[in-house]
């Protein structure tokens, strides 16, 4: 008889990271063409203004799509496997995204062109809806009992890593091309090369096995029959809890990404490259926090959480007052900012994923994260363009206190997961 296949720590941290790694990429480099390229490639460019809202609008569309890809891809993992979802989300985002590095423009096929970019951007927001959830659960389902937040913060590392990669090539795109040559072919290189991201990541995620938390919970025959109804009805404070605890995460990331350099660039008169670093020097304080947040929490999850959502409403006392203290308190406001977003962020998944029982964990967990990215991703920079316009740039930082508040909330109805049997069988 063969040897059983056992996981090595690298292989699980790897197939984890490189999803979410190329989510954020994604992310960006689509953020940035829906500004700067789609506008004039994919819309009729009589109207330049109703074009760029057009392709704004495109952009939304993936978070629309994201819960119905959680509750797709959640039935799946918690009825078949992992492993085996987790190869399907990434190809789902992977081929949607390289399908829009090769689609014809505006000015090729016509009113064919702007449906079929939105068609890639829902298959992106499917893939994406199944993504996060599960490359979580690869990392704490294989993780020894004390290093359950260490090994879930690994996919969230992806985060800055596909940042970093995007704004580094966006930049280079800019100082290597011309403008005729960005619009000709340029804009395309950054979707086409997230393939390399996406075959490297398959490949890893074919050479794992299902985790043993899974395994063991099917050898016991726990799996039910629609896991999203029994999220609904058995685990609807766990599922309400989970999405208010993520809320302010997704109220801070996208100000202090989308909100920061639309309000930078144009109210406060940045160049859009000098903005663009100064995210850049931010991101790097991003990365740096995650692993600290994510040991921490390996005392407790709770009393971590706890605290950094306390200091998150803090820094929206003092959002405004930082942002507009010139280039100085600009850039101490974006890493302050994305700083404590690290903190927030690494033991996030692992505290959403612990809230539910292995059978419907996937379930639960992605539903709960796309949820939570409708009410305050979604909304964000919208809401605070908004408020900075009409009531000042001061209601912003009020808001971002706000939506802390509301996750301060959902941390008290949920307890504490660290010492918890991911193994034990649902009551």
């Amino acid at each position: 008889m063969p040897p059983k296949h056992i996981n090595t720590p690298r292989q699980v941290l790897f197939a984890s990271m490189v999803g979410t790694t190329v989510e954020f990429f994604d992310f960006y480099i689509y953020a940035t063409a829906a500004v700067l390229v789609f506008p004039r490639l994919f819309f009729p460019a009589s109207d330049p203004a109703s074009s760029t809202l057009a392709s704004l609008a495109t952009f939304g569309i993936a978070f629309l799509a994201r819960p119905i890809g959680s509750a797709l891809f959640g039935h799946f993992g918690d009825r078949i496997g992992r492993k085996k979802t987790l190869v399907l989300a990434l190809s789902t985002m992977g081929l949607s995204t390289f399908a829009i590095g090769i689609l014809p423009g505006y000015h090729a096929i016509g009113i064919t062109a702007p449906l079929l970019l939105a068609l890639c951007r829902f298959g992106q927001g499917i893939g994406l809806g199944g993504e996060w959830g599960g490359a979580v659960l690869l990392a704490i389902e294989n993780a020894p009992p004390n290093k359950r937040a260490l090994y879930g913060m690994f996919p969230q590392l992806g985060a800055p890593i596909g940042f970093l990669l995007s704004g580094g090539t966006f930049l280079l795109l800019s100082r290597w091309l011309t403008d005729k040559q960005f619009f000709a072919f340029g804009w395309r290189l950054p979707f086409l090369a997230s393939a390399v991201l996406v075959l490297l990541g398959l490949y890893v995620r074919l050479t794992i096995t299902e985790t043993p938390v899974f395994q063991a919970s099917l050898q016991r025959a726990e799996q039910v029959g629609v896991p999203i109804l029994t999220v609904l009805r058995r685990h609807t404070r766990a599922l309400v809890a989970g999405i208010l605890v993520c809320l302010a995460t997704f109220v801070l990331f996208y100000l202090m990404t989308v909100f920061a350099l639309s309000w930078g660039t144009t109210a406060l008169h940045y160049s859009r490259g000098n903005f663009l670093l100064i995210q850049l020097f931010g991101i790097l304080f991003f990365a740096l926090t995650i692993p600290i947040s994510a040991l921490l929490a390996e005392r407790g999850r709770r009393p971590v959480m706890l605290g950094v959502t306390g200091l998150i409403a803090l820094f929206g006392l003092v959002l405004a007052p930082l942002f507009t203290a010139g280039t100085t308190g600009a850039v101490f406001m974006m890493a302050l900012g994305l700083a404590l977003m690290g903190l927030t962020y690494g033991p996030l998944g692992t505290v959403v994923s612990e809230l539910f029982p292995t059978p419907v964990r996937y379930t639960g967990s992605s539903l709960a994260f796309s949820m939570a990215g409708i009410l305050g991703a979604s909304l964000a920079p919208y809401i605070a363009t908004w408020l900075a316009k009409t009531y000042g740039l001061q209601y912003v930082g009020y808001y971002l206190t706000a939506s802390a508040i509301l996750t301060f909330f959902g941390l008290i109805l949920i307890r504490e997961t660290k010492d918890s049997d991911l193994t034990d069988s649902p009551n």
